[in-house]
């Protein structure tokens, strides 16, 4: 064997070791998943082309790095493994034809469930009591971090189950929400502290704090998804007992532990054969952004327990299961420059141009940088090699720079003393990480108003997209959002317009002219007002009906609102008292705009019809848009929220309703369609 292959192999173990250490101990990865997932293929296809090279401390040989010595060590009962990973649909019938060779061909059952991208937890519970909570570790060994975990509201610290077993081992993720996940980013990055690079690091920080009251403040959750082992004591004896004595199948065990007050992955795709097994993975891969969690693959496992002992395992994985990775929400690229952008409200958002790459099916060119303070304490740098990351619909943002590849002498970049549209002076008010653009006149500026202000959440002027609303300011035509309202003035230039005949011009028109009548909270969210949103807008039109009571409100006042605050009441004041801003309100109200609550029932009326009830509406409907019913509903005094609880009421559903339909099924909630809206809305 070649010196050259032994080097590399030497290199690619230590490689693996030092981003594992990276990963699990320090929660500070050095690399994207992607790349990581990669360099493990590499070293696991090096070892099977030469199998007298692989070393005892290989990664392969490993379920995880040794444990930190930030808590007490504990060995686990019954090995923690980790699971092989399949990337493509070729690597996963491999999964099946093992199988199939190792039991015989036969019919056999799989679950498939999502994968949750968390902490690995091993729950110890004694005569039904949480015991212990261990973590991985490195399969064998893990490390004591009970009192953290008895922090995690959603651990049951007594089973509610009837089932006598002296001992037994609950395994499962700890992670943290998505939504608690993006709102507590946006405070730390609006504090001027660094962001988490992802949900599940996150997690991981929250976890190995060693004063579980600090732990307790993070939002962090459980769910049970395998069984390590069932025991019997005798004296100072654990016997181990047959897990398929205790639950005949894993679905048997995820039913009994969803019954013992435990979350467990919902919904689940049972399949006897790999096109069905196919099909659950693109239906999780299609429905990956709509659980509660980040979800990065599909683990399908053989579902009668008695088969897992039939085929083993290897040192560090089972063979009765596999985990099919998805495509990656991160992905590492090359930073070619930072510019800036001006926003509705003077806001300056620094940007990364990058060169291009594809994550989750999406070419990504660039990706947000926050704000100055963000880029410094992340040591950014134009031309670094960075990890850029994308969830759902939120904007693709540079999470890291991976400063071990970083090339000499690249500068710190600093914000530009002048906006680059206007040329004003940029401005960082005190106590504020972000920099502004004072200046309201910027063109900028004024075309992100424009565009705010005709978008759905705002006066939902459908027909006055970007692409038109950029050409009608280059012409002179909209310099602010009252010229939206002259418009119709100005149709012998939309004629002129490629693609502009009459059909689309009253439409345009009748869209402007049925805005007028879009209720004041709308119109709130689209002035631009700093730090003023939806939610906050309702509160304030509950309290104050009319636009003239609120601009005549006091600041103690407007702080009293549930919602409102210092902050939002001290920006409101400092709107409402800027002289062009006052000239603005004067013309649009004489222009037509709806200037007061359009609706009788305002929220917190108990009398309301629908007071007290929570919808969630899922699915495309051909009546009315999600944001008309959601209108309606809450005009007759109900909530709306975007997520499934115990707490919903009902779940209204639309045509391709997505995962939010099962999970209601699973909890017994209401389930009404679009023929039940007019009887609803009856009420």
């Amino acid at each position: 064997m070649s010196k050259d292959i032994v080097s590399t192999y030497d290199e690619l173990v230590d490689a693996v070791q030092e981003a594992r250490y990276r990963y699990y101990v320090l929660s500070d990865p050095g690399m994207s998943d992607q790349d990581f997932d990669a360099l493990f293929k590499k070293l696991e296809q090096l070892e099977k082309e030469n199998p007298s090279l692989i070393r005892p401390d290989s990664p392969t040989q490993q379920v995880g790095p040794p444990p930190g010595s930030a808590f007490l060590p504990y060995r686990h009962l019954a090995p923690m493994q980790s699971l092989d990973n399949a990337f493509n649909r070729e690597e996963l019938d491999d999964f099946f034809a093992r199988i199939i060779q190792k039991i015989g061909a036969q019919k056999i059952a799989y679950v498939c469930e999502p994968k949750i991208d968390g902490v690995a937890i091993n729950l110890i519970y004694r005569k039904s009591v949480l015991e212990k909570a261990i973590t991985r570790g490195n399969g064998t060994v893990g490390e004591d971090v009970t009192l953290q975990v008895r922090t995690i509201v959603d651990v049951p610290k007594r089973l509610n189950s009837a089932r006598n077993v002296d001992l037994i081992e609950i395994r499962g993720e700890i992670y943290f929400p998505l939504k608690e996940f993006a709102e507590m980013n946006e405070a730390r990055i609006a504090e001027g502290e660094a962001a988490f690079m992802n949900p599940r690091n996150a997690a991981s920080g929250a976890l190995r704090q060693k004063d579980p009251s600090i732990t307790a403040k993070r939002p962090l959750r459980f769910l049970a998804h395998s069984l390590g082992g069932a025991y019997s004591l005798e004296g100072e004896s654990t016997i181990s007992l047959n897990p398929e004595s205790f639950f005949p199948s894993h679905s048997d065990f995820l039913a009994w532990a969803d019954q013992a007050g435990f979350s467990v992955p919902k919904p689940i795709k049972k399949a006897v054969s790999s096109d069905e097994t196919w099909q659950a993975i693109e239906y999780f891969t299609a429905e990956r952004h709509n659980f509660a969690y980040e979800i990065d693959g599909v683990v399908i496992k053989v579902d009668e327990l008695s088969l897992h002992q039939q085929l083993g395992s290897t040192a560090r994985a089972p063979r009765w299961a596999i985990a099919y990775k998805i495509p990656a929400l991160e992905k590492e690229t090359k930073l070619i420059s930072i510019e800036v952008n001006v926003g509705r409200t003077g806001k300056v958002t620094p940007y990364a141009v990058l060169e291009p790459v594809t994550l989750a099916g999406v070419t990504i060119s660039r990706a947000t940088l926050h704000n100055e303070d963000q880029i410094h304490l992340k040591d950014v740098r134009e031309g670094d090699t960075v990890i850029v990351r994308r969830a759902g619909d939120v904007i693709p943002e540079v999470v890291k720079a991976i400063t071990e590849r970083r090339p000499e002498n690249l500068s710190i970049w600093s914000m530009p003393e002048r906006c680059p549209f206007c040329h004003e002076p940029l401005v960082k008010p005190l106590g504020e990480a972000n920099h502004y653009c004072e200046n309201i006149d910027c063109p900028n500026r004024v075309v992100e108003s424009l565009i705010h202000f005709c978008s759905k959440s705002a006066m939902d002027i459908e027909t006055l997209g970007e692409k038109t609303i950029v050409v009608l300011h280059d012409m002179g035509i909209l310099s602010n959002v009252a010229d939206i309202f002259k418009l119709h003035v100005s149709v012998p230039v939309l004629e002129n317009l490629e693609g502009w005949g009459s059909k689309k011009i009253d439409n345009l028109l009748n869209a402007i002219e049925n805005s007028k009548q879009k209720p004041l909270d709308r119109l709130l969210v689209a002035l631009n007002i700093r730090h003023v949103g939806s939610v906050a807008t309702k509160e304030l039109t509950a309290h104050f009906p009319t636009l003239d009571s609120i601009r005549h409100a006091g600041r103690e006042q407007l702080c009293m609102i549930s919602g409102v605050g210092e902050k939002i009441a001290d920006s409101l004041i400092t709107w409402f008292s800027n002289k062009n801003n006052s000239r603005l309100l004067e013309e649009l109200t004489e222009l037509g705009v709806r200037t007061d609550v359009d609706i009788q029932l305002k929220k917190g009326d108990h009398t309301a019809p629908l007071a007290g009830k929570t919808f969630v509406i899922t699915g495309t409907f051909s009546g009315m848009t999600r944001d008309e019913i959601k209108e309606k509903l809450e005009s007759m005094g109900a909530k709306t929220t975007g997520s499934v609880s115990k707490n919903t009421t009902a779940l209204l559903v639309g045509s391709d309703p997505g995962g939010k339909l099962e999970k209601a099924i699973s909890l017994g909630v209401e389930i009404m369609r679009e023929g039940d809206l007019e009887k609803l809305f009856a009420v």
